[in-house]
């Protein structure tokens, strides 16, 4: 189901869902060759629609007027978010869908992906990473429990979008991207929309960023094998963590944690999902 894979990846995600009904474990020739010519089309497909790059496009196709894009992006709340049908739970935090509504999606996409910015699915940044679909975006601001007190903590800044979402709501965010090319991009962005809110930094993530500690929340939009272990001292007493957890070739598990007075941390897990994964020292520390 795609609401449990959101941020697949292009043509691996192909691969990954076919894997998961067991249609690539079939040992026939002739399955073996309709997989293959499957995927092959998929791949024409997704390079078509979603070319190779590390930069924004710029189409001479006319653009959407902004009145346009204000439209969608409604359309997108109410449908996707407000009340997204059977098997999703609805985002109810007015906060949340205020800043979904305000915020403009269209504008942290590459300049030719802009025409499906607001439908419900991730798309390419560049660098091998995702803008994650706009309902995981508001279920994980909603899940953080934000507050307009709150410093707020992001690992994994990609285009932008989710600092954006989340300076409409709390008094700081401090965001780390390890892609020195997209974190110059997003706080580009960033600091013309926000000047005095978020604080954008070019590290390694599983470190955190000890000078804006404890912090009220933490969300991290990358997967690790492991919880990192600065990130939960960075943690203020009271606060929660929304972190994906697990391998990047199969599923992962959104958890919600909470540090309790003393330190204590409980845990929990929402829904199966899939995010590109933590690069930097995550990827040297070993699956628990």
């Amino acid at each position: 189901m795609l609401f449990s894979h959101p941020d697949n990846y292009g043509i691996a995600g192909y691969y990954m869902s076919y894997r998961r009904i067991g249609v690539l474990r079939d040992t026939s020739w002739k399955m073996c060759l309709s997989t293959l010519a499957f995927l092959a089309v998929a791949a024409m497909i997704a390079f078509v629609r979603y070319p190779l790059q590390d930069e924004p496009v710029i189409v001479s196709a006319v653009a959407a007027s902004s009145g346009d894009y204000r439209k969608q992006r409604l359309k997108m709340v109410e449908t996707q978010i407000a009340r997204p049908g059977i098997g999703r739970p609805a985002i109810k935090d007015k906060n949340v869908l205020a800043a979904m509504r305000k915020v403009p999606r269209h504008e942290f996409v590459p300049g030719n992906l802009r025409r499906d910015a607001y439908y419900d699915w991730p798309l390419p940044i560049g660098h091998g990473q995702t803008i994650s679909q706009p309902y995981i975006v508001a279920m994980m601001t909603e899940l953080l429990k934000p507050k307009s007190t709150h410093r707020v903590l992001e690992i994994g800044t990609g285009s932008g979008y989710q600092a954006a979402v989340l300076a409409e709501i709390v008094k700081e965010v401090w965001t780390i991207e390890i892609v020195k090319a997209l974190g110059k991009r997003a706080k580009e962005t960033l600091a013309e929309k926000y000047p005095k809110k978020v604080k954008i930094k070019i590290a390694d993530g599983y470190y955190g960023w000890e000078d804006g500690a404890p912090y009220d929340g933490i969300i991290v939009t990358c997967a690790a094998n492991n919880i990192p272990p600065p990130l939960i001292k960075q943690l203020k007493e009271g606060g929660r963590m929304v972190i994906p957890v697990g391998s990047p070739f199969y599923t992962q598990n959104l958890l919600v944690l909470e540090k309790k007075k003393g330190g204590e941390i409980i845990a929990r897990s929402v829904l199966p999902v899939a995010f590109v994964p933590m690069t930097g020292a995550a990827q040297k520390q070993p699956r628990k």
